[in-house]
């Protein structure tokens, strides 16, 4: 029986990174996820409804929408499967703290940095190479045609937990140590000699007890857990129906390609007998014209065997 939730539950998530007794926490995930000039002090937790411009305009739920000492936002999201247009999604979430930061009045434009942070529990299918297939983490950037950066501003970072395998002895940097706790943590039973002496880690697990919970914590929390469930049930269906209706495809493809190359090989033959009678009949016109079995073998393309099994 597990000890610990299950962090990519929605309430496991939130239970862990997105409760306000909880951000040193979530101050230290992001702290190992960015660059030294933008390490986090301190955090605000905001409203997680984004709303439009107008009451008509759709609108943006986050899981975990923050902003620290300077001004800087922090989109936090936790993406149990694939879906359609899910970069466009980051990207149209993105837009909301961007636009928040618009000014009545004179205003110079001189915007807050924005990050993107989605954990992911699937991988992307849009690899360049074998290479790139086996990276956990994807920091994009706006850049120009030649790669220099152009915009330092806006920042999407995607974690693909699947392609993390490391080991516990194998943890070398921190943000290593959090991919392996967070897709670790639901077999723990124990807290990890790697994470002994780390007081972040130790109370994270704390939180993360299930026998510390109440009734009213449990309940919601099996209910994220069921919810989490059903949705990989229904995603490994879907494959698998895919797979399957892929695989019927292919077999009555290559029952019709089959069936094509039958059909031409036989006209193929079909239009060889043909031929090769049209060359009997000019070699045996040649023969009785007098033609020798040599001149008619070299004309007609036989051999002088089949040109004398003619004549005989």
């Amino acid at each position: 029986m597990a000890k610990y939730l299950d962090i990519f539950t929605d309430y496991g998530f939130k239970k862990i990174f997105g409760e306000e007794a909880n951000k040193p926490i979530l101050i230290d995930f992001l702290n190992s996820l960015l660059p030294k000039d933008t390490l986090i002090r301190n955090l605000t937790f905001k409203n997680t409804e984004q709303l439009g411009i107008t009451p008509d305009d759709r609108k943006a739920i986050y899981d975990i929408y923050c902003e620290n000492e300077r001004g800087e936002k922090f989109i936090v999201e936790l993406q149990k499967s694939k879906q359609n247009y899910f970069k466009e999604r980051t990207i149209y979430y993105s837009t909301f703290p961007i636009s928040e930061q618009a000014q009545k009045g004179e205003w110079n434009f001189d915007l807050k940095a924005v990050f993107c942070i989605g954990l992911l529990d699937f991988t992307f299918s849009d690899y360049a190479d074998e290479k790139e297939k086996r990276e956990v983490v994807h920091r994009i950037t706006l850049k120009d045609q030649n790669g220099k950066q152009f915009y330092h501003k806006l920042t999407y970072i995607y974690l693909e937990m699947p392609n993390f395998n490391k080991t516990e002895n194998e943890l070398n940097t921190r943000l290593d140590k959090w991919l392996y706790f967070i897709k670790n943590l639901e077999d723990f039973q124990s807290i990890p000699q790697i994470f002994k002496d780390e007081v972040v880690f130790i109370e994270a697990m704390e939180k993360a007890e299930l026998s510390k919970m109440s009734d009213e914590e449990r309940a919601r929390y099996n209910y994220g857990l069921k919810a989490y469930r059903d949705s990989i049930n229904t995603f490994q269906y879907a494959l698998q129906e895919g797979i399957k209706k892929a695989e019927e495809v292919m077999q009555e493809k290559i029952k019709k390609a089959n069936e094509e190359t039958k059909k031409a090989n036989e006209e193929t033959k079909k239009a060889n007998e043909e031929t090769k009678k049209a060359i009997l009949s000019v070699a045996a016109k040649c023969l009785a014209d007098g033609m020798s079995i040599g001149k008619t073998a070299a004309l007609t393309g036989l051999t002088e065997e089949e040109i004398r099994n003619i004549k005989g």
